[in-house]
């Protein structure tokens, strides 16, 4: 009976649902949550899923797929060619040069032979995709010079698994002596055609997402069924991991690549809805994964050795990812938070060995040995970050903005009562625009290269993080009258407002909305004044548009107007059906109607003889008439 399905499924919820809230309750990350629920009911301790936690795993590693593919969402072709000096120079850069350094010292300490030596470097060089990009996408981190530059790390490492499996079996003497090795399609042809193949199925992939799945995914949407579109979302992922996986490549760097491909396309925030939760779940399955397959037997076997080689691991892999970044030219606080969310191994180490002992290329004790100490670092980061966060950063990470503090100190001289949070795109207009109306800000931001950079363009902008409370405190809040949360990350954005309203109910609160799902959320905690990103100046294109086709100035401006006013409306009242897919698709399109309507009664009602006071060419006129 415990080992049917369903047992398994609700010992893994409940583990997740109790120790994620207490991880985050005490200020840790989800992940160490994940972790250690994974240790709980792992077999070493409760032993509530026996050894199912590492079949569970090949299922779970599908999330870090999911992932990757809406990573590819985010960035568009153009933006990842502008990115290929950090992909491949400090990509490259990080694999050689951590490989040789732990290829070296692990031949003077330790007498293994140069094979077994040079796959344990490689297979520690790489670091966890999923436990980075998860704990930068926690901490509001992905769009800061240190995310960019973690992204172009990870995806060169995930490219650089394809020639890492490939020259394994050279190191066997080119004999694969085990039957079981699962091998690509094309793993018997010569290399030059597989080479061919590789970059065709890359090509089909680019070509089958501009002329075969746009048009497929316009047929399924004219369905109106969410489910269906839930569905061809899923199987996009599955059928190009699977093809990308047939020819010896990465699944998740296919995954990359359709996401990227679909990334200027109208479904592009469609398929990152429909996706999101599946990733978020599968990421969270996969973490207990990895907290459960933790051999504690084999740890508390030889504790020194597996400890010690994890602590030595992680300084080496620290230092020379702090000299990668300081060769970039990253500050000191990006290349710490850089270094440190690196240096752990990662979950293609796995990969590498279990394919190197079907090889025979190493002792399967020792293999397990090494798969203990990639699991280790892999619970290590999260603690090694928030280390760096209040041990390590306030006196060495941000130096060269302030001597003493680990923000910014804001004088007393400086608190105003507008205080923006977030001073990126979106928050530094609504900044100048009071600046230029005589009304001071203080300002609020995380990304230090953004904050030496507008403050040599004379602005008064601070490091710091706005879910900090005594940092909101030192920045006036208790004094101020209005706050502007204007934060790019929408889920840090929507913390901050929610800690607002929490601690400084007196505070007026104007809030960025990245789109109508983050007003529905922003209606929810009671906030009125929310303001999205694309509504505005679409309104106005729109309104451009109108007078083009032959609409005066005046009443293309009025209904514009108009229309943004009824559409907040209906924000509003469709925020009550938020959590229900099927009554929000039905009351969106009743909004729509009613809207239109409106907006068409309107147009009729509100004509008049003043409608054309704003164009210049009937005042013209009119004067000329009088003459």
């Amino acid at each position: 009976m415990t080992e049917g399905f369903f047992f398994q499924a609700i010992i893994y919820l409940l583990a997740a649902v109790i120790c994620v809230p207490i991880a985050k309750k005490i200020g840790l990350s989800s992940i160490l949550g994940y972790l250690f629920a994974g240790i709980i009911i792992g077999p070493y301790v409760l032993g509530l899923i026996g050894q199912e936690g590492q079949d569970i795993m090949h299922f779970a590693e599908f999330g870090v797929v999911m992932m990757l593919f809406l990573i590819g969402l985010e960035l568009e072709p153009q933006k990842f060619w502008r990115m290929r000096r950090f992909i491949i120079g400090m990509g490259s850069l990080q694999v050689v040069g951590t490989a040789a350094v732990l290829f070296m010292a692990c031949s003077l300490v330790l007498r293994w032979n140069w094979q077994t030596t040079l796959i344990i470097a490689l297979a520690l060089t790489l670091s966890s995709t999923a436990i980075v990009m998860q704990t930068l996408s926690e901490k509001g981190l992905t769009k800061t010079s240190m995310g960019r530059s973690s992204f172009a790390v990870l995806l060169f490492q995930d490219i650089a698994v394809i020639p890492i499996l490939a020259i394994l079996p050279l190191l066997a003497g080119g004999e694969i002596r085990n039957e079981n090795i699962n091998q690509s399609l094309i793993s018997d042809l010569a290399g030059w055609l597989q080479a061919l193949i590789v970059f065709g199925a890359i090509g089909l992939v680019y070509l089958g997402g501009r002329y075969f799945i746009i048009p497929l995914l316009h047929i399924v949407a004219k369905t109106r069924l969410q489910e269906l579109f839930t569905a061809s979302a899923l199987l996009l992922v599955m059928g190009v991991s699977f093809m990308m996986q047939l020819v010896g490549l990465s699944p998740a760097l296919g995954a990359f690549i359709a996401g990227m491909v679909l990334a200027n396309s109208e479904f592009k925030h469609e398929l990152e809805g429909d996706i999101a939760p599946f990733k978020g779940l599968l990421l969270g399955l996969f973490f207990m994964g990895v907290g459960a397959s933790i051999n504690f037997t084999l740890i508390l076997a030889d504790p020194v050795f597996i400890i010690l080689f994890c602590t030595i691991f992680n300084i080496i892999k620290f230092f020379l990812l702090l000299l990668v970044g300081k060769i970039y030219k990253k500050s000191q606080d990006q290349n710490l938070l850089f270094s440190f969310a690196m240096s752990q191994a990662g979950e293609f180490g796995f990969v590498i060995l279990g394919f190197a002992v079907q090889l025979n290329l190493m002792a399967t004790m020792l293999a397990n040995q090494m798969m203990a100490v990639i699991a280790l670092s892999m619970i290590g980061t999260p603690f090694l970050l928030l280390i760096n966060e209040y041990w390590i950063a306030p006196y060495f990470g941000t130096r060269e903005r302030s001597n003493k503090d680990k923000y910014d100190d804001i004088e007393e001289n400086d608190k105003n009562e507008v205080i923006i949070a977030g001073f990126g795109n979106f928050g530094s207009t609504i900044g100048r625009l009071l600046k230029s109306n005589g009304i001071p800000a203080t300002v609020l931001d995380m990304d230090s290269d953004r904050v030496d950079s507008l403050r040599k363009l004379g602005f008064k902008v601070y490091y710091g993080d706005a879910l900090r409370l005594e940092l909101l405190k030192a920045a006036g809040c208790d004094d101020a009258k209005l706050f502007v949360a204007a934060i790019d990350n929408p889920r840090v954005n929507l913390q901050v407002v929610k800690t607002i309203k929490k601690h400084f109910p007196h505070l007026k609160i104007l809030a960025r909305a990245k789109n109508r799902s983050d007003a529905f959320e922003l209606v929810g905690m009671g906030i009125s004044d929310f303001y999205r990103e694309n509504l505005y100046s679409a309104v106005h294109l729109g309104v451009e548009a109108l007078v083009e086709m032959g609409h005066r100035r005046y009443t293309a401006t009025r209904q514009g107007q108009r229309f943004i006013k009824y559409d907040e409306d209906a924000t509003r009242r469709l925020a009550e059906k938020r959590h229900d897919k099927k009554a929000l698709l039905m009351g969106t399109l009743q909004e729509i109607e009613i809207q239109e309507q409106l907006i068409k009664n309107d147009l009729y009602t509100q004509l008049g003889a003043q409608d054309h006071a704003w164009e210049s060419e009937d005042i013209k006129r009119e004067h000329q008439s009088e003459f």
